[in-house]
């Protein structure tokens, strides 16, 4: 993990950053199961999985989520503070062995309306599987230091 300051102004619109992959095991079901208390048997019983749609136990759309967020946290900007997300879907189902990774696009930077010293970017995460499908999309919302005062 490493330090960078990056100000309001430095955010460039469709600046694209790739994160490393991870590959998701039956352990992160049954931790993630142990954290959140969601045991439903989509998750956590093969033999019922075996009779849904997807055929197999599919991954709880938190934990993508949170697995996903968690591998875009390589770098601390010491000028930017996370807002919270906005428009958060889960695209497609992920399964024991999927291997992710997460494209973070930045979408927009307008202004903060509580903040005249700081101003909000939106990045577009997007989790992606092994076969390149989007399986989880979410705007994260920054709040970010500008380096020219309004």
């Amino acid at each position: 993990m490493s330090e960078q300051t990056i100000y309001f102004e430095d955010y460039q619109l469709g600046q694209v950053r790739t994160t490393t992959g991870r590959t998701i095991t039956e352990t992160d079901f049954v931790v993630h199961a142990g954290h959140t208390g969601d045991f439903f048997p989509h998750h956590m019983d093969a033999e019922f999985a075996r009779s849904t749609p997807f055929g197999q136990r599919v991954a709880h759309g938190t934990m993508v989520f949170a697995i996903g967020v968690g591998l875009t946290a390589s770098l601390i900007n010491p000028v930017a503070f996370s807002y919270g997300y906005d428009r958060l879907r889960f695209v497609r189902p992920v399964f024991i062995g999927d291997t992710i990774h997460t494209r973070v696009t930045i979408a927009a930077r307008e202004d903060d309306p509580k903040r005249p010293t700081h101003g909000r970017v939106v990045e577009r995460c997007e989790v992606i599987n092994q076969r390149g499908e989007v399986v989880l999309a979410a705007d994260h919302i920054l709040i970010v230091e500008r380096r020219q005062k309004a």
